[in-house]
């Protein structure tokens, strides 16, 4: 069986070489969008991914394909065991509106900051 190639109906979303999870709607190998995040271990020894930044090309704008990419790599980041830094804006909207994530989510603090600023 072969897998299908991505489409704007059926993306696929996938982590990058980069620390990012990318979503593809064709198989150009170029992502229609990504979130990127950063791995993080707290003071008190909690495995944490920070997200600082999500965005999907203005082209494939209004098709819900952040919300897609957003859903898949908190769902792929709470499996490995993180906990969820929402330091983006579309993630930490995105958590407030699907309330099942909440429990995942831990506060953004000066300390997620400075490990942005370091990387």
């Amino acid at each position: 069986m072969t897998d299908q190639a991505p489409t704007l109906e059926n993306p696929s979303v996938r982590q990058g070489s980069k620390p990012r999870y990318e979503i593809h709607v064709d198989d150009s190998g170029q992502p229609a969008g990504k979130t990127l995040f950063t791995d993080h271990e707290s003071m008190e020894g909690v495995s944490q991914r920070i997200f600082p930044h999500t965005e999907v090309s203005e082209e494939f704008g209004g098709h819900g394909l952040a919300s897609t990419l957003v859903r898949a790599a908190l769902d792929a980041s709470i499996a490995r065991g993180y906990r969820i830094v929402a330091v983006c804006p579309y993630v930490r909207g995105w958590v407030e509106k699907h309330p099942e994530y909440q429990e995942h989510v831990d506060a953004t603090t000066p300390e997620h900051l400075q490990a942005l600023q370091s990387r």
